[in-house]
């Protein structure tokens, strides 16, 4: 009883909205004041733009096309593109047959009189329609009542990328369409020729970018208010990395070339070393600073330029250390120069000389006043040992012995102290300390390009 009340009210609805547009039609008019053609108000008649094609009888299928016009942006930091596509689509409404072999092209804004899928981006953050000069809508209706409608659209969609081998990645992204309100049981989605329904990538130029590859697919997306039509095109976007090389890549390794000339610079020239040093390890640091600029600040991406880039301001940061240490291993060479580190190493070893010095004068003048006070109490020695000892009468007993003064820890501590350092010092002697800059100049080199060579196979083959 309850399914024939429900499919009366139904029945009733439909008639209501149908006579309801039935009478906005006839009084219709565009906007220059023309009434309708007849053709197309025979068409309009007891037709409601409310109701889906097929409304009893199954889903409707839609087929879809793209033509991709521009994508003029792609965008690191944000992980977007900007497309401007032409979407075509194209349907069977059985209330719109009519006689005649020729189709009938209308202005785009009858499209309000019609129903039309009510297809949405997926992943778009904005889009719009374009309107210059008239909205750029295309209405064309066939004698089988095929419906064919076009828009120009240009929309920003959201595409996840994957900057770990950045700048030599490959990014996937997708454009997503689906039906915002009709399930799977009221209208079915399908690309019109498969992977050939999307044109224009073959012309396409970018500037950071090639397509390598595209390709479609059809699926379902499913929300907790039903199972809803999707179409997915799928495009691989390669980097081209020409520019990265020019300007990231070879100035980087020029900047360690340079630190290496501090090798071929006699060691005595110590302001031109140092120079060289630091302006290398400062202009590393800008160059670093510079290639993020254009990325995302994330620190889930160790991105393969920041790799490089690290790579490089190590080998510049340890061509500085090697002339700290060839320089520390020079002053303390028995052959060299008196210089300010000789200085002070010879004033520290004057200062332990003359605190060993001091200490042991303090303990020879304690000796002798010692010394001198058991002289006077062996002059003394009889009266006191009578005086001592009254019960022994020849005084052979023995008399007690003074205890031994312990030894001043205080200069032993300075003793062993100063055989630390010595040996510390020995540890860093280098027989000829002009060698390390000889071993220098080949071992940073064959390092640096053993380093890249393991760099490029990872990043680019595997």
């Amino acid at each position: 009883m309850m399914a024939v009340l429900r499919s009366g009210v139904r029945v009733f609805i439909m008639l209501l909205i149908s006579r309801m547009l039935e009478n906005s039609l006839l009084s219709a008019e565009v906007k220059e004041g023309e009434i309708l053609p007849p053709t197309i108000q025979k068409l309009m008649k007891g037709y409601n733009k409310y109701l889906r094609p097929f409304f009893d009888n199954g889903p409707v299928t839609v087929g879809m096309s793209l033509d991709i016009a521009s994508i003029d942006t792609i965008s690191e930091i944000n992980m977007d593109y900007t497309a401007t596509i032409f979407l075509r689509q194209r349907w069977t409404d059985e209330r719109l047959v009519f006689e005649g072999n020729k189709s009938l092209s209308l202005d785009g804004r009858l499209v309000e009189l019609l129903w039309v899928p009510d297809t949405f981006i997926v992943d778009s953050k904005k889009s719009f329609l374009h309107d210059i000069t008239v909205e750029n809508r295309l209405i064309r209706i066939f004698p089988n009542g095929t419906v064919l409608y076009a828009l120009r659209i240009t929309t920003t969609v959201a595409c996840n990328m994957d900057l770990t081998k950045y700048p030599m990645d490959k990014q996937t992204c997708t454009l997503q369409l689906e039906s915002w309100g009709y399930n799977i049981n009221d209208v079915m989605f399908y690309w019109t020729r498969g992977n050939e329904s999307v044109s224009g990538l073959d012309t396409l130029r970018l500037a950071q970018y090639t397509v390598e590859d595209h390709y479609t697919s059809a699926s379902e997306a499913i929300y907790e208010t039903g199972h809803y039509p999707k179409l997915i095109f799928h495009f691989e976007l390669k980097r081209s990395i020409l520019y990265f090389i020019l300007e990231t890549y070879v100035p980087s390794s020029l900047l360690v070339v340079l630190s290496w000339v501090s090798f071929w610079i006699s060691q005595s020239s110590v302001p031109a070393r140092i120079c060289i040093g630091v302006t290398t390890v400062l202009t590393m640091t800008t160059l670093m600073m510079g290639a993020r600029t254009s990325l995302p600040n994330a620190n889930c991406f160790i991105k393969a330029i920041d790799v490089y880039l690290g790579i490089c301001f190590s080998f510049i940061f340890g061509a500085l250390i090697e002339y700290a240490v060839a320089h520390f291993c020079t002053l303390n060479h028995p052959d060299a120069n008196i210089v300010m580190y000789g200085h002070q190493m010879g004033g520290f070893d004057e200062e332990m000389n003359g605190m060993v010095t001091t200490i042991a004068a303090e303990n020879n003048r304690a000796k002798r006043r010692k010394e001198k006070a058991a002289s006077d109490e062996a002059a003394l020695a009889p009266t006191a040992e009578l005086e001592l000892y009254p019960s022994s009468p020849t005084g052979s007993e023995p008399k007690p012995e003074a205890p031994e003064e312990p030894p001043n820890r205080c200069l032993i501590v300075l003793v062993l102290l100063r055989k630390v350092l010595r040996r510390a010092a020995n540890c860093c002697h280098v027989e000829n300390p002009h060698l390390i800059d000889n071993y220098s100049r080949m071992t940073f080199p064959l390092s640096f390009v053993f380093v890249n060579l393991l760099y490029w196979t990872y990043y680019l083959y595997l």
